[in-house]
């Protein structure tokens, strides 16, 4: 009070409290009163009175009063303050009995909250957005650049209203971005944390604590010259010893060892994983993550609630322009390896007790190469539920004698995990075991070698999928042991949690391993080659697409080839060539296709067959495809049953055989003649047995099958009837008729039914010996239709008629129709 009163008035104030001040006793209100009066307004502050009180408690004959005389003295002071107008007194008091330090400060504590509740206007402590102000105001200079402060809030807030389903709902609101530019260059995260976490430890004062922490953090970042556009919690530097032993500081002894470990140090986990994954390290993602959840979940380590959520760890340590889902899988990664950190849901945190997961991970360490190898087979099994466009899937065959030889059809084999490849390493496990198989079954050389693609893993991401695995029999062999292990429920649907999301990591593994297409190659076929290309497949979630993946790549490559054109047929045939003499053996060309890596790798048997169908019935099969026979008759040297320009069915017996169309047509057209011959004769022969009559009749076309009952050929002329001619048999080709005079004849008609065995070689002949004949006079104007009628008593099925339709169209008929009756 001696020094109270010698602030406000120098002498003159000391002077009416020296009595008092001298004694160590207080001066009454009505002279503290006296002294507010005379010396005008006044603001008295007093800041650390327990500190100063408590050190006088038990206490007598000291300068600065008694322990009693002290609070004596507030009482004093409160009353004149209150009886005095223009007087002010503003006192701190500590917010709990722990930071009031002893029995003395105790009872200081009380007793002073006692005289002041009498009387005191009590004021609220700083909300979480004065918070913000304080802070800022006492660690920076006022900000000048509020254009860079609006760009970098307005950069956050639009990352985050992009990326909505990845962090919290209120980053998406508007206020969010208010609460950027207010918070600035600090993360409103991080004071969250702050302010509502870090301020509920006992020892932590709200304010002073957080401007303690905050002093620390910036002073580090500020020597490492920290370039984040935001100070988050992941940018807090947990490693330097000066912040470190402040957070120690309101936490146990024991945390030290465990942020050494499994937060942030030299040799902490989440460091060497970022240096094992480029993908991980570029962002220091591991690290990063790993601070933001012992930022947000260690001050709640014994809260109900524990923990923090995996959007607002997101929220945390991502920045704008980073990819969320590498922040997503560096989480996993830790969670799976971390010894101290716990998960339950989607909620993380640090404890002081190793937590099942490192259990899971020593026991993940103890599985030798073979078992997890052979788990791997296991899970690969599942492959084979679809095959795409194979006949078959082999999976990891131990040798190629378990890959048979005896089909055309093209299979997949997929490799051993042990048989990894590397991109353009031509010396692969991968490569060598692949070579091995396509050279030999068992002992025997392989015959069929066109038929095999092999799909193999990738070196690097082997190891992934073989440490999933090990974590997945962990977890898997911890759920069955929990009562073993007497683990308590928390812990038991933990190891249940991670068991399933161990299985489901390694589904997303599998094709995200095997990738590696290897594909016999031979592109000279005078030169045998070993060649395997590789061709690295983009990987596609989910169980069971290995082969339809590797079918949908192989297609678009034209590696596999699901089906196949007479046209496309015809060229293999003549590239090679594969002709023998003027045919090939169906049984042979199927064979070759099989065997020969240089020719297309026809995905079956039947991608053949179809093919022989399309190119024989081909309508123009003499200049672009080939005709078919069912064998070759060497003693009579002509072909058996050939057939050229229709339908056909094919078959593969060894005997049946594809006829170069230039040998096939010289043979229908002989076939023909000898029918017409033939024909011609029986003609004669009647006509001569009876007597002639006359008929107005041309001569019956030489091209009518002996199968089919003709329609007769009709002439119809305009102007007078002409003379009746009499019968001529009809002149060899080779010859011409004689010119007669027909100017009064202005119209021609005809009609003829042909044989529709034989149609191209038929049609032909009518365009050389009657079509032309008229084409080739002046002004002539010829109309050629073609008519099809068809009975069909067991009607046709969809795929035939859909086909006629489409190839109908195709060719422009005019009219297209089926009938239902």
């Amino acid at each position: 009070w001696g020094e109270l009163a010698w602030q406000l008035m120098q002498e003159k104030g000391y002077a009416m409290v020296a009595e008092a001040d001298q004694q160590g006793i207080s001066p009454s209100s009505e002279t503290l009163r006296a002294l507010f009066a005379a010396c005008g307004p006044t603001l008295i502050l007093i800041d650390e009175w327990i500190v100063f009180v408590r050190q006088l408690y038990g206490k007598a004959n000291l300068p600065g009063g008694s322990f009693d005389a002290n609070l004596s003295f507030a009482q004093a002071l409160t009353e004149a303050a209150k009886a005095s107008p223009r007087t002010l007194v503003v006192a701190t008091l500590p917010a709990s009995e722990s930071e009031s330090g002893g029995e003395g400060g105790q009872e200081a504590l009380i007793r002073l909250k006692q005289i002041f509740g009498r009387m005191e206007s009590p004021w609220r402590p700083a909300d979480r957005d004065e918070g913000f102000e304080i802070v800022r105001r006492r660690l920076f200079e006022p900000i000048t650049n509020f254009a860079a402060r609006d760009a970098v809030a307005r950069a956050f807030s639009e990352f985050y209203r992009s990326q909505r389903q990845e962090f919290p709902d209120e980053c998406s609101e508007a206020d969010y971005e208010r609460r950027l530019r207010s918070a600035y260059p600090i993360h409103p995260e991080l004071f969250d944390h702050l302010f509502n976490d870090w301020s509920s430890i006992e020892k932590f004062q709200r304010t002073r604590g957080v401007l303690r922490l905050m002093a620390a953090v910036v002073h580090e970042l500020w020597t490492q010259q920290d370039k984040s556009p935001l100070i988050m919690p992941a940018s807090v530097p947990i490693d330097t010893t000066f912040v470190q032993s402040v957070f120690t500081d309101y936490l146990a002894d024991n945390w030290v060892p465990i942020i050494e470990k499994d937060v942030d140090g030299s040799q902490a986990l989440p460091k060497r994983i970022d240096s094992e994954h480029p993908n991980f390290g570029r962002y220091s993602a591991t690290r990063r993550i790993a601070r933001t959840i012992f930022f947000g979940s260690a001050p709640t380590l014994q809260s109900p609630n524990k923990g923090i959520q995996d959007k607002n760890i997101k929220l945390g340590c991502v920045q704008p322009g980073e990819s969320v889902g590498t922040f997503g899988d560096a989480l996993r990664r830790l969670a799976d390896q971390a010894t101290f950190l716990y998960q339950s849901d989607r909620r993380y945190w640090y404890g002081t007790q190793p937590s099942v997961a490192r259990l899971a991970q020593d026991r993940a360490s103890q599985y030798d190469g073979d078992t997890i190898y052979e788990e791997i087979k296991k899970a690969l099994k599942v492959e084979q539920d679809s095959k795409g466009d194979f006949s078959r899937l082999h999976v990891c065959p131990e040798s190629g004698a378990d890959v048979a030889d005896e089909d055309t059809a093209v299979r997949l084999i997929i490799l051993k995990p042990q048989h990894a490849h590397a991109r353009k390493d031509p010396h692969s496990s991968a490569m060598d075991e692949a070579r091995k198989m396509l050279a030999l079954r068992g002992n025997s050389p392989r015959n069929y070698g066109n038929t095999l693609i092999f799909l193999a893993a990738d070196r690097t991401r082997i190891e992934d999928l073989q440490k999933a695995m090990r974590l997945a029999l962990a977890w898997e062999s911890i759920e069955r042991e929990h009562e073993t292990l007497n683990l308590d429920a928390f812990q038991w649907n933990q190891a249940k949690e991670r068991s399933k999301d161990a299985r489901e990591r390694i589904v997303a593994l599998i094709p995200e391993t095997y990738y590696w297409l290897l594909v016999p190659e031979q592109a000279d076929p005078r030169t045998k080659s070993d060649k395997l290309g590789e061709y690295k497949l983009l990987p596609r979630a989910g169980t069971g697409l290995l082969a339809g993946n590797a079918s949908s790549f192989l297609r678009t490559e034209e590696l596999l080839i699901p089906q196949l054109s007479g046209v496309r047929l015809r060229i293999e045939l003549d590239r090679i060539p594969l002709w023998r003499g003027d045919r090939i053996s169906i049984k042979e060309l199927s064979e070759h296709f099989a065997k020969y890596i240089y020719l297309p790798r026809l995905k079956n048997k039947t991608v053949l067959l179809d093919a022989i169908r399309d190119g024989v019935q081909a309508v123009q099969w003499e200049k672009e495809t080939f005709a078919y026979a069912a064998g070759w008759d060497e003693a009579k040297q002509r072909y058996l049953q050939l057939v050229a320009g229709q339908a056909v069915n094919v078959i593969v017996d060894g005997q049946s055989v594809l006829v170069k169309p230039t040998v096939a047509a010289a043979q229908l057209e002989a076939e023909a003649r000898e029918r017409e011959t033939k024909r011609l004769a029986a003609l004669a022969q009647a006509e001569a047995a009876r007597p002639a009559q006359p008929s107005l009749t041309a001569s019956p076309s030489p091209l009518l099958s002996e199968h089919r009952s003709p329609f007769p050929l009709t002439a119809t002329q305009a102007g007078p009837t002409p003379p009746t001619p009499t019968y001529q048999p009809t002149l060899p080709m080779t010859e011409k008729p004689v010119e007669q005079s027909t100017s009064k004849l202005h119209r021609f008609y005809a009609s003829v039914q042909i044989n529709e065995r034989i149609m191209g070689t038929e049609a032909g002949r009518v365009m050389d010996e009657v079509v032309k004949h008229l084409t080739s006079l002046s002004g002539v104007k010829v109309k050629v239709t073609l008519e099809i009628e068809a009975e069909l008593p067991n009607g046709l099925p969809e795929k035939v008629v859909r086909t006629i339709k489409e190839n109908g169209n195709t060719l422009h008929f005019e009219t297209c129709e089926f009938e239902e009756s």
